[in-house]
């Protein structure tokens, strides 16, 4: 009781003093196979995935996914199993040999207005060239985020987008 009545003043201390960034990150833990930070976000490898009901072969698959490069949020570690959920909250229980580190996200992927689309600017600012228009839905490659702005490509071309455009990152978070 004495440790979480301390992790939680800690937080609010540092949530006063000016931290936004730590916020994503409260509630991450080491996960417990990896040591990697739980949750996190990752990609499918390739693009057929299975996703299953629980951490074995044995259990039955859920959905397919088929789609590489598509983002995923780890939530749990088992063994060669890494529990995720998708864009749509969907969740269930992948091999950790079909996800990859490589950081995508999807544009908007809640976004429901028809013709709706994102400006990808030339520079991390509202004031920059446009240089493409992106759908809610697109994948599109990672390359950073700093300052609430993600460096992105999609195919060959490639620019910035606000971070908050993005299902794959976390609020604030950077990514070098």
């Amino acid at each position: 009781m004495v440790v979480s009545s301390m992790r939680c003043l800690t937080l609010a201390a540092l949530a006063l003093i000016g931290l936004p960034a730590i916020a994503f990150a409260q509630d991450m833990q080491a996960g417990s196979v990896t040591g990697l930070p739980v949750p996190r976000y990752v990609s499918l490898k390739t693009d057929r995935v299975n996703l299953r009901e629980g951490p074995s072969k044995e259990h039955r698959t859920r959905w397919v996914y088929q789609r590489a490069g598509l983002p995923m949020e780890v939530t749990a570690e088992f063994e060669t199993w890494r529990r995720v959920r998708d864009a749509d909250g969907t969740e269930g229980w992948v091999l950790h040999s079909l996800l990859s580190g490589r950081r995508t996200a999807l544009v908007a992927p809640w976004s429901k207005k028809k013709d709706e689309n994102f400006p990808m600017r030339s520079a991390a600012s509202e004031e920059a060239a446009v240089v493409a228009r992106l759908q809610p839905g697109v994948v599109a490659s990672i390359a950073s985020c700093a300052n609430a702005w993600c460096r992105v490509s999609v195919g060959n071309i490639n620019g910035f987008i606000r971070q908050e455009r993005l299902w794959g990152v976390y609020p604030n978070e950077k990514v070098d």
